[in-house]
């Protein structure tokens, strides 16, 4: 059995098959909201088990310290599969002109250790949650993809400039960047990292309110939003820059990064 090991149930793509509830014979799941999958028990799944993944039509569960590559098979259209110039969907709200469709993506450093980003990704999850349903009433076919920014190349790919962040039709939810010290990335690279900030309504969180979240979502989809699509140059900020490398230099030390 493994602690830093188990799934994640995009809610937003899940059918509620229940073949991942009935599969799994560690109790992983609850099996009184099946066929809702609801992961009540992660320290019982088994370390590099893709048992339940394999077995979802819809590719909706992904797993918390993957680290093989390991797709979901069943997945209609993966987060990475071709992106316009500023990192978004070519099948988003950038460049979409229909306007019916709704990418939200979520660019993280990382669901094991930061508290900011465990904290957003819960909160987004419980949006995305109550949003969809609501949005696919209204005529509109929702996407709602999380993406590891693991390594330099795939962050510059996204064009991605402070973590966590949020964009729905590629645009960022939030009109400037704004950070702070953090301490949980700080020890994963040895290296002083600065994360994102959001602000709402005079007030700076770590982790953003629900209302704020929601309220950002809805404004891109019905067009009042003032943000725009990231398209043009692109740098990967310092920050980031000695986020990957002091990441890369503790993975490569003999000791495994604990005398760093």
């Amino acid at each position: 059995m493994a602690k830093t090991w188990y799934p994640v149930v995009d809610y937003a793509v899940c059918v509620e098959c229940g073949n991942c509830v009935a599969m799994c014979p560690h109790k992983v799941y609850d099996t009184a909201k099946a066929p809702s999958p609801v992961v009540k028990n992660p320290d019982g799944c088994v370390d590099h088990c893709h048992g339940c993944g394999k077995r979802c039509p819809v590719g909706a569960i992904t797993y918390v310290g993957e680290d093989t590559g390991w797709i979901p098979p069943n997945r209609k259209q993966e987060a990475e599969e071709a992106t316009c110039s500023c990192g978004c969907s070519e099948a988003s709200g950038c460049g979409d002109a229909s306007g019916k469709k709704v990418i939200v993506e979520y660019l993280y450093l990382d669901l094991q250790t930061c508290d900011r980003c465990i904290g957003t990704d819960k909160v987004l999850d419980e949006v995305m949650m109550v949003l969809t349903p609501a949005l696919k009433l209204a005529g509109f076919e929702v996407e709602y993809n999380k993406i590891e920014m693991n390594t330099a190349e795939i962050a510059e790919k996204y064009k991605f400039l402070s973590s966590p962040t949020i964009r729905v039709n590629g645009q960022d939810i939030c009109t400037s960047v704004k950070e702070n010290s953090c301490g949980c990335c700080s020890d994963i690279s040895g290296t002083d990292v600065a994360c994102r900030v959001f602000e709402y309504d005079g007030a700076n969180y770590e982790v953003p309110p629900k209302e704020m979240v929601a309220e950002a979502v809805l404004k891109v989809v019905f067009g009042q939003s003032e943000t725009g699509c990231s398209c043009g140059e692109y740098e990967l900020p310092d920050n980031l820059k000695q986020f990957f490398e002091g990441k890369k230099n503790k993975s490569e030390c003999s000791c495994g990064g604990n005398c760093c």
